[in-house]
């Protein structure tokens, strides 16, 4: 291991979980319940978002069939219903990766999280009651990563989605603005290197924050409602 002039070392680290938001991702199974992932792999820009998945993922296979789902995102004060859901899936039988991390089949996800489930408004796809912030959206395209790997590819997937409604409670609302989240009051959860963490204080006024959000806005979608989506899926079994 060889150290640099400013104390720093090369190293080879297993994964490069830095620190991202924590998901849970609420989707339909194919009999139509709901199934509820806690994820730790997403960003946004602008409308769209961004996930990444394992190819052999229960949520994988849900949102390659139904195309639709909802991020829900837990407050910091939320662990322990995230915790929860750290170590199942709605696989059955479980996936031999996934089984062999000590991974076990749950088919009730919301029961096991000790969460309120609730249906989407435009797409058919399960809100989280008590996560703050719920995106319900819609799956624009799937792209392997690491195409250029035979190795590595189709091993994950990052998968874009279009956000078509946002749901936010009225506690991290910014007090004067009705379309915004107030950074002070909103405490999301953040996983960094497997371990659960929380947002501090902000460090110090931020010179884009003198940028008006409303410049970043881009096309406002075309919703439908989860009912019309809930009967074509019927209609097409």
């Amino acid at each position: 291991m060889d150290s640099d002039r400013s104390n720093h070392a090369e190293i080879d680290p297993a994964i490069l979980y830095f620190g991202t938001p924590v998901v849970l991702v609420g989707t339909r199974n194919a009999d139509g319940t709901p199934n509820l992932a806690p994820i730790s792999s997403a960003f946004w820009l602008g409308r769209r978002g961004l996930i990444g998945l394992g190819g052999s993922s229960h949520t994988l296979a849900n949102l390659r069939r139904e195309r639709a789902c909802v991020l829900n995102l837990p407050a910091a004060d939320q662990a322990d219903a995230v915790d929860r859901l750290a170590l199942t899936t709605g696989a059955d039988p479980v996936p031999e990766g996934k089984r062999s991390k000590g991974y076990r089949y749950e088919p009730d996800k919301f029961g096991a999280a000790r969460l309120t489930l609730l249906p989407g408004r435009s797409v058919d796809a399960p809100r989280a009651a008590e996560c703050p912030v719920q995106l319900e959206a819609v799956v624009a395209a799937f792209h392997s990563l690491a195409e250029d790997d035979p190795d590595q590819r189709g091993r994950i997937w990052t998968v874009e989605v279009e956000v078509v409604r946002v749901h936010v409670a009225d506690a991290i609302r910014m007090p004067g603005h009705p379309n915004r989240i107030d950074p002070d009051r909103w405490r999301p959860m953040i996983m960094s290197f497997q371990k659960y963490y929380g947002l501090g204080a902000q460090l110090r006024p931020s010179t884009l924050a003198t940028i008006d959000e409303d410049l970043y806005r881009s096309r406002v979608p075309t919703v439908t409602p989860a009912s019309s989506l809930t009967e074509n899926r019927a209609a097409a079994r």
